[in-house]
């Protein structure tokens, strides 16, 4: 009797393999999947063939220190101390803030589907509370929503993240969604002032 012969073990697991990886290949991204590559970095943007990361030889980064070199007193006064570069961060926040006390946009309000699910910031959502989420703000940061069609107004605290699709700024609880009148059209268009 003849027997066929069997092919070996390490060319079966390759094709195994070889398929499991084309499957990563797929050019096919689910919705809302951003698909632009990250910007470059300035030193190398507009350079054919540079690489984020490498530097050119023979050029120093700026702010960079070169081994064994020590910075000169006035270099090092520039730089500022650590609760100098905190106290500028936080004034880039605020003025950030500013810029954007107001905004325009598609206000939604959470499913019951929801209810007792947690939210970004860990506390659970409570449709009764005067709560939404927001692509950006801080968590405890306070919002006063306006109804653009009636006038209704609602003050919010941001607890959540989202909504992520286009146009809507922001998703209300469905206390807050009531008290703009909103629920029987599901959505509204709505300016948006940070109070704090």
């Amino acid at each position: 009797m003849f027997r066929r012969p069997q092919p070996p073990k390490c060319l079966l697991a390759g094709a195994i393999v070889s398929i499991l990886l084309a499957g990563c290949a797929s050019t096919h991204h689910p919705q809302g999947w951003d698909t632009t590559a990250p910007p470059q970095p300035a030193a190398t943007a507009g350079k054919p063939g540079a690489k984020p990361g490498k530097k050119e030889p023979g050029k120093k980064e700026p702010g960079k220190k070169e081994p064994g070199k020590k910075e000169s007193g006035a270099k090092r006064r520039a730089s500022g101390s650590t609760s100098d570069r905190q106290a500028s961060a936080a004034a880039r926040v605020q003025a950030d803030a500013a810029a954007d006390k107001k905004r325009l946009g598609e206000a939604t309000f959470y499913a019951a589907y929801f209810e007792g699910r947690p939210t970004a910031s860990g506390e659970p959502y409570d449709g009764r509370a005067m709560t939404a989420a927001h692509k950006t703000l801080p968590f405890g940061t306070k919002v006063k929503v306006t109804a653009l069609d009636s006038g209704e107004t609602a003050v919010v605290r941001i607890n959540d993240r989202g909504p992520f699709v286009d146009g809507r700024i922001i998703d209300l609880s469905r206390k807050a969604a009531e008290q703009l009148g909103m629920v029987h059209d599901g959505a509204a268009e709505v300016q948006l002032q940070i109070l704090e």
